[in-house]
């Protein structure tokens, strides 16, 4: 009979991964469990400490800081085949996992299906002839080198692409290899791990290459798994169930999805929403249930994409299955910066981003052209992001792979604030209260029209009072809206003053916070 050692990448949640990971080996199956080395060390201590009795658990040797996109994703994988293959000699099929995943059927039904045929499960599409790749980037992935995390410093992931495209400093693929592209969520025979653990170590000169490719966890595995298998022993589908929205994006699943769940022909589900405690209380019992049974329907995508269609053409009687919880998530965190001067707004943001790890975002319901990535549309326009704010939004946690998110908004956008300070998740908000000189609002006027380099000083005396007016307003309104975590910094004060609020709004300690309200410069027109 089969026995599944599952390969557990995670970076949050040590509950959630210890309870997974006592539920997938009671049923008698493995784990081997690569935490993120950018994640909480306690976090880490709790999991090891909860699990060190349970001889089904293994941890990968080294713990990498892993970024999406990066190289980091496939070595932190390989180290945690590796601590499975050598702690678990009984196991015959290694699983790919997230923290997010979980069962949809029971582990007998998981074992027989595994038994019944002699294959390894892995989505693996020609990368160059299959549609696989949407939007953005495609054969430029390979043939340039990408040290650079787009996510994380994208200026210098542009300069490096387009440097290299202007000096036409393209890469050959190595010659014997077919670059193939798929899911990264595969289930792969003993035999095969092995033989890639072995490929690994013996063709350098291919692992040199997929360093530098961006997004190699979805080429890397898939392509040398089709260089080292008979294809008449590879199923190209995935086993683990998830759908895509109309952006691009993965769907997330709660309560009400538990019997849609069920008859997909799948194995595992992702993404489970973090708020989902029935849900994952349902499947875990579902697990150790060698009585059930399990019809298969598999309507889950098609369903979906009808049901978007409906949506679009205006045809929605009830609502979207997958829409059944439109908040951002109890469990995260939306951080909004409100000034009226975007330029103090960012550089706060600059100094912010030095102290933490928060992914920060610049004043995307205010400016066309903020660095949003590639959602599938729906941040193409402000009118867009306005109407879509919570999906957006959503999205873009999703995205960053992150439940906390900073943003900046203008002290004019009430209704955005408001829109999200009812949401389930936690919204704090700093507000930074500046002193507007007479030049500046000279400039603010005649930024947003309502002046121009022929308006009279007489014109420009008269309208001062009114714009300064406004702004003093805008502020009051935030005041008497009485959000319950407002923090307010004002340039007035000294940055020991300053420095209490900005360590509420980031949660962070006394020195740290100091820091930034001390930042040269903060203030400056």
């Amino acid at each position: 009979m089969a026995k599944i050692a599952y390969i557990l990448l995670c970076h949050k949640g040590p509950e959630a991964i210890i309870g997974q990971a006592e539920m997938l080996t009671a049923a008698g199956d493995y784990i081997a469990i690569h935490f993120d080395g950018r994640a909480n060390p306690e976090d880490f201590q709790q999991i090891k400490t909860a699990l060190a009795g349970n001889p089904n658990v293994t941890f990968a040797r080294k713990r990498l800081k892993c970024g999406w996109g990066e190289w980091s994703l496939v070595q932190a994988t390989l180290l945690a085949v590796e601590a499975a293959v050598q702690a678990f000699p009984r196991a015959t099929h290694f699983y790919m996992l997230s923290g997010d995943c979980a069962a949809i059927k029971s582990a007998r039904y998981a074992h027989e299906f595994l038994d019944a045929e002699d294959v390894d499960y892995i989505e693996s599409f020609d990368y160059f002839e299959s549609d696989w790749i949407k939007t953005g980037m495609k054969e430029e992935r390979l043939i340039y080198r990408h040290w650079f995390n787009e996510r994380k410093n994208k200026w210098l992931f542009d300069t490096s692409f387009h440097l290299q495209r202007k000096l036409g400093l393209k890469r050959e693929i190595p010659h014997d290899i077919q670059v193939q592209i798929g899911s990264q969520w595969w289930c792969l025979r003993r035999r095969t791990v092995e033989w890639i653990l072995n490929f690994t170590r013996e063709r350098r000169d291919v692992i040199r290459f997929f360093r530098t490719t961006w997004i190699p966890d979805e080429t890397f595995f898939q392509t040398v798994v089709r260089h080292l298998v008979p294809d008449s022993e590879i199923r190209t589908r995935t086993l683990t169930f998830l759908m895509f929205t109309e952006y691009g994006m993965p769907q997330t699943f709660y309560n009400d999805h538990y019997d849609l769940l069920l008859g997909q022909d799948f194995l595992f589900a992702r993404k489970i929403s973090p708020e989902a405690i029935e849900l994952k209380q349902r499947l875990g019992a579902l697990y150790s249930n060698d009585e059930a049974e399990f019809k298969i329907s598999n309507e889950g995508r098609s369903l979906f994409k009808f049901l978007t269609g409906r949506g679009r053409i205006g045809r929605r009687f009830g609502s979207r299955f997958w829409e059944t919880e439109s908040t951002l998530g109890r469990h995260r965190e939306l951080m909004i910066v409100i000034c009226k001067k975007w330029h103090v707004a960012k550089r706060m943001l600059e100094q912010i981003r030095q102290y933490t790890n928060v992914p920060a975002i610049e004043y995307l319901f205010n400016e066309e052209h903020t660095d949003l990535p590639d959602l599938g549309g729906i941040q193409s326009s402000l009118s867009k992001r306005t109407r879509h704010r919570r999906a957006l939004m959503r999205m873009l946690f999703d995205y960053y792979e992150t439940d906390q998110l900073i943003v900046c908004m203008d002290p004019s956008a009430l209704d955005l604030l408001q829109d999200f300070a009812s949401d389930r998740s936690t919204t704090r908000m700093l507000e930074v209260q500046c002193v507007f000189t007479d030049e500046y609002l000279i400039g603010h006027a005649m930024r947003v029209g309502l002046a121009g380099e022929q308006t009279s000083a007489e014109t420009l005396e008269r309208l001062l009072p009114t714009i300064r007016g406004d702004m003093t307003f805008e502020s009051d309104k935030i005041r008497d809206a009485e959000f319950e975590h407002l923090y307010v910094v004002n340039e007035t004060r000294d940055p020991e003053e300053n420095a209490g609020p900005i360590a509420a709004f980031l949660d962070i300690d006394h020195d740290k916070a100091r820091a930034i309200a001390q930042s040269e410069h903060l203030f400056a027109d």
